[in-house]
């Protein structure tokens, strides 16, 4: 099965990555097409694999932000660890720093539960020496 997309499957996706909970009707309507047509490349970009899932995100007052700095064992190399630390539910992003601490990840989770789960499951990491975690309280951003 072809993995080739064309201009209108773009824009469905376009469409969906805005607001996955968007009907069918709405982006048939959007689009100039029938409902059915919009149904089976939406089945179709599924089944090829290039729509992977319809996720919900939440605004980020609905959820805990973190930073937590990691420090590597010398014995253990550092991007082995970043590795595992991005594939941990939570983890947003991970970065290899310079300076007294090796590594620095940014976790977002919906309850401060989930967080200490997330820290806890870093702490077990091989090579994981240390963390030091601290609880975003507010976020500014140039526009």
């Amino acid at each position: 099965m072809s993995t080739s997309i064309d201009e209108t499957d773009r824009a469905i996706i376009e469409i969906l990555k805005r607001d996955a909970r968007k009907s069918f009707t709405d982006i048939a309507k959007m689009l100039n097409l029938s409902e059915g047509a919009v149904r089976r490349r939406v089945k179709n970009l599924v089944d090829k694999g290039v729509i992977k899932s319809f996720t919900v995100e939440l605004a980020k007052e609905y959820s805990v932000t973190a930073v937590t700095f990691v420090s590597v064992s010398p014995a253990v190399p550092t991007p082995e660890v970043a590795d595992k630390l991005i594939k941990i539910e939570g983890v947003e992003e991970v970065y290899e720093i310079t300076g007294a601490i090796d590594v620095m990840t940014v976790i977002s989770v919906p309850t401060m539960t989930d967080l200490n789960k997330v820290i806890e499951e870093i702490r077990n990491i091989n090579g994981v020496s240390e963390t030091n975690t601290s609880i975003v309280l507010r976020v500014l951003k140039k526009h």
